[in-house]
Formats: structure tokens, C-alpha cells, sequence
């Protein structure tokens, strides 16, 4: 898989990692509300969410890129990587988010966390960290399995409609 370019796997795959494109808001906003309707919760567009107002600025502005996975004209996962401190080799990923039909039962997550880290890696990367929601209890197993480690460390967030908390993970490269 090349973690840099339009696309990221081969046109045969019956899924087709691509950059998202400003076409993309609506679909993925739809795809990240149904994740968090899962949970109780709905999509913030007037906070946390608000960078999907903007794709894919809000993430090449930064130095990153946030992509997607669609199957049957539809947007089924999601990822981005963003360089936090280049010097240090430093990246964050956002926006890991898979449609429920399509968790474990096909290579959808696995693609977008390979690409993630390969990426990562293609820009210098040295260290990964990110933030997740503490409800997302499968997406914590799926993030062990890929090397990163939960360190116990929980921030309480107040950036949508009802507060809420995250576990920080890391991987060093």
C-alpha cells in the first residue's frame, strides 16, 4: 500500500482508500454522527466536529491529510494523520471512524490504520499519539493490536453537546 498519492490501493479492491475531497463533508459527517448516535451522542458541527465542515483543508492546511473508504458510492471509514511537532517526528491521528457493518468483518479499519502509520512513517514520524473516546472500548482493542499503548492517562473534554472523556494513546516508531 503507498501511503502517499490520490489513491492507496489498487482500483480491484472493493475497497479504494482515497484522499477525501470537499465533496466528502456530507458523507462523512453522516458516517460520524451514525458512530456517535451508537453511543448516545450526535455530531457538534459547532465544536469538536467542526473541521468536517472544511474538508479536506482543515487537515492539508496543517500539513496532514484526512482520507476515506467508500464501498457502493458510500462513505464507510474515515482517517486522518497530522504532524503535531515535525521536528521531533511527532504526528496525531483523528477521525479512525468505520461504519458497523463494516467492523471486523472486512479489511475497512485495518486499511485506514495501515495507511495512518504508513504515512506517519513516509513524513518522518517517530512518534504517534492520540486521544479517544473512553466509550469506544472496541476501537481500544483494535488500537493494542496495532502496537499502541493506553497510558491511563483521561482528559475530560467539554467541546460538544455533552461532556465527555479520553484515553491518550502512543506508539513509538
Amino acid at each position: 500500500m503507498k501511503p502517499s498519492g490520490r489513491d492507496f490501493v489498487s482500483d480491484s479492491d472493493p475497497f479504494h482508500v482515497r484522499e477525501a475531497r470537499r465533496a466528502d463533508s456530507e458523507g462523512l459527517i453522516r458516517l460520524i454522527d451514525t458512530v456517535y448516535r451508537e453511543y448516545g451522542d450526535k455530531i457538534c458541527l459547532e465544536g469538536y466536529d467542526a473541521d468536517l465542515l472544511e474538508v479536506p483543508e482543515s487537515y492539508s492546511n496543517e500539513g496532514g491529510l484526512i482520507v476515506v473508504i467508500e464501498h457502493e458510492n458510500n462513505i464507510v471509514g474515515s482517517h486522518a494523520c497530522l504532524p503535531v511537532d515535525v521536528d521531533s517526528g511527532l504526528f496525531t491521528f483523528r477521525r479512525l471512524y468505520v461504519d458497523a457493518r463494516y467492523r471486523g468483518v472486512t479489511p475497512v479499519g485495518h486499511l485506514l490504520m495501515q495507511w495512518a502509520i504508513d504515512y506517519a512513517i513516509s513524513r518522518g514520524a517517530k512518534r504517534i499519539e492520540f486521544w479517544s473516546d473512553t466509550r469506544f472500548a472496541r476501537a481500544h482493542r483494535f488500537f493494542e493490536k496495532f502496537g499502541f499503548q493506553k497510558t491511563g492517562e483521561v482528559r475530560e473534554m467539554h467541546d460538544s453537546w455533552e461532556p465527555y472523556s479520553e484515553f491518550f494513546y502512543f506508539k513509538n516508531l
